[in-house]
């Protein structure tokens, strides 16, 4: 497997569009340029001009001629805040990309996948369903309102699940974690988490539980 060197990029990334998909999410898309990653890296992304950045997974697909970021408005988050009054034509600092999450999951792996996500931790599993999507996955999502099933008619039928804990209107209503415990899962599935700690080591504990080798199970910690 051919080696991605990690970009730093001098010339800009350019704005080309702030998407709202609900009250506190919004998604970035910007130049491409020479740019390239494999779906589960992430990037560095600041404002051109500011000191601070931060690291977002990359929700576009690999063969799309942009890139997009997934974020979350943050109440206290200077670079969140910033990058959600950006206009088209503002210009970033984009560096990467970094990481090895989802390697191992991208034909001609040809496993089964379960990938389980909470809030914006959906970012890499879109990226790479965008760019497989005939992959053998499925997707478990942990959000508080559907409102968070960010652009979901990109997910094959049947193959993207939601938990919400605020509404009754996903899948299931309740924890990620609670439907996880009920749920039949091949031993021989690649397990893949993404989204903050407490779901993520809950859900090792429930998949060790069920049989499942560490050796079938990769996580990305958000916070």
């Amino acid at each position: 497997m051919s080696k991605i060197e990690i970009q730093s990029m001098i010339a800009p990334f350019t704005v080309t569009e702030v998407r709202d998909l609900c009250e506190a999410s919004y998604v970035v898309r910007f130049s491409k340029r020479d740019l390239s990653f494999r779906p589960g890296q992430h990037l560095v992304v600041g404002v051109l001009g500011m000191s601070d950045a931060r690291e977002y997974s990359v929700y576009s697909g690999r063969d799309e001629e942009f890139l997009e970021i997934l974020v979350r408005e943050v109440e206290n988050g200077v670079v969140s805040k910033k990058l959600r009054r950006l206009n088209p034509g503002n210009n970033l600092e984009v560096n990467g990309p970094y990481g090895f999450f989802l390697t191992n999951a991208q034909p001609p792996a040809n496993k089964k996948l379960l990938f389980i996500a909470s809030g914006t931790g959906i970012a890499p599993f879109h990226s790479f369903v965008k760019t497989y999507p005939d992959a053998d996955y499925t997707i478990l999502h942990g959000i508080r309102t559907v409102d968070e099933a960010y652009e979901k008619e990109v997910y094959g039928e049947g193959r993207y699940i939601t938990c919400t804990s605020k509404d009754e209107k996903g899948h299931f209503q309740g924890r990620l974690t609670e439907y996880l415990k009920n749920m039949d899962i091949d031993k021989e599935t690649m397990v893949y988490l993404c989204g903050n700690s407490d779901m993520v080591f809950e859900s090792i504990d429930i998949l060790q539980e069920k049989g499942l080798s560490n050796s079938h199970i990769f996580t990305e910690v958000y916070f």
